[in-house]
């Protein structure tokens, strides 16, 4: 029976640790290492303090093609390539550092959200490299920026625009940002005086008397026409 090295379990268990702390599911833990389920998962409750997820992994290309994720997908993909050809760290460890990259600059310049989540969750960017060992996606190169973005695989090159160059027209244009833009009016108008920022509003005196209406030359005639006598008898 071959016995198991504890060196090498100590490094599963560290990187089974670093995904968990990311946000990696059950599945994806026991397909980059060799630990049991049973394992893993009482290792996902002490990480996370509670029960892992059920349910089917995303299984969806198309969701990458999508405007916003399209780009946050391309430029994690992009880390993750530059890692695994010119660093020590490969595949499991190459992604686990490539995401972290991604999470810093994704959310740099942005103020700290409680409770935010980045676009590309580690699942997903899990599952993206799978796609791209399986040929199902490709990287094009954009003919305006030349930069490589996600697309479908066997997907003409010739004339491929990214979509940071070509954004649809209704890009940006989230429930997120309308909510944040909502909330920014508010405090804009909670911190100006109540005369510019709301409008007078009317006298309870004038509010109670209802508006004269105008009759109608009809109606008023009406009342005051009177009737024909009726014919005298033969």
């Amino acid at each position: 029976m071959a016995t198991k090295s504890v060196a090498r379990e100590a490094e599963e268990i560290l990187l089974a640790t670093e995904m968990i702390q990311l946000g990696a599911r059950l599945q994806v833990l026991q397909a980059e290492t060799s630990l049991s389920y049973d394992r893993l998962a009482r290792l996902y409750r002490e990480v996370k303090g509670c029960s892992p997820p059920k349910g089917m992994l995303p299984f969806s290309v198309d969701w990458f093609m999508t405007w916003l994720p399209n780009i946050h997908s391309s430029v994690f993909y992009s880390m993750y390539q530059y890692l695994d050809a010119h660093t020590p760290a490969k595949k499991a460890r190459a992604l686990v550092e490539a995401y972290r990259l991604y999470t810093e600059q994704s959310s740099f310049g942005r103020p700290a959200e409680p409770g935010a989540e980045p676009v590309l969750s580690f699942t997903r960017a899990w599952m993206l490299i799978r796609f791209f060992d399986s040929n199902m996606v490709q990287l094009s190169h954009c003919e305006r920026c030349t930069g490589g973005f996600i697309a479908h695989a066997h997907d003409p090159q010739k004339g491929f625009v990214c979509a940071i160059c070509r954004p649809p027209p209704r890009a940006g244009k989230t429930r997120a940002v309308a909510a944040a833009a909502t909330q920014a009016r508010e405090t804009l108008v909670d911190g100006e005086p109540a005369a510019k920022a709301v409008r007078k509003p009317r006298t309870a005196a004038r509010a109670a008397v209802p508006l004269a209406v105008k009759p109608s030359s009809t109606s008023a005639t009406s009342g005051t026409r009177k009737r024909p006598p009726a014919p005298a008898p033969a």
